[in-house]
């Protein structure tokens, strides 16, 4: 068995776990599976964190609320502190679109990094379409830009651009964080 990607950002800061951010189709879950793979990091889609509920409401055109956001919020938190508990390494892909959800997912743990996939409303708009199987229809895509706050530079985000493929995605946030990956 190959040993864990080592964990440290060019400031020698450790990193326990990877938010992979952005809007609905921006690719969080396919760039969080390369970096999972590459890294041999436990791996976690936030989707999975939603309640029924959510997913009804969802699928059904109906925009989430906060109120029906926050349980949510902490569940992957508790995921979060569970892998750095753990002493494990875990990437997880999550819209974490406002900045008050990034406080709970990120607050004040310095072993967690933000990264950013960001994209234009059309190339989202394109990919969404393309997808199958999902219970985000496209109808709700412009209000997933209208809630976007994009992280500012406080939070210290690695921001890369969606319109790469996610091999190269991923290969650029390693080689920005100065990660290293195990050997094959």
């Amino acid at each position: 068995m190959t040993e864990p990607a080592t964990p440290t950002t060019a400031a020698s800061d450790p990193v326990a776990v990877l938010v992979i951010m952005g809007v609905s189709s921006s690719g969080k879950t396919t760039v969080a599976t390369e970096l999972s793979r590459r890294l041999h990091w436990q791996l976690a889609d936030a989707d999975t964190f939603h309640s029924a509920a959510n997913v009804h409401k969802m699928a059904s055109g109906i925009p989430l609320t906060d109120e029906d956001r926050w349980p949510w919020l902490r569940a992957i938190a508790a995921w979060i502190d569970g892998v750095r508990a753990a002493g494990r390494h875990g990437v997880i892909g999550c819209s974490a679109l406002k900045r008050s959800y990034r406080d709970i997912l990120i607050g004040d743990r310095n072993d967690v990094r933000l990264v950013y996939l960001k994209g234009d409303f059309d190339l989202v708009a394109k990919r969404m379409k393309q997808r199958h199987g999902h219970f985000m229809p496209v109808d709700l895509l412009q209000s997933q830009f209208d809630t976007l706050e994009e992280p500012t530079q406080d939070e210290h985000p690695i921001v890369v651009s969606i319109d790469a493929e996610p091999s190269s995605i991923a290969a650029e946030i390693i080689d920005r964080l100065q990660l290293s990956t195990p050997a094959a």
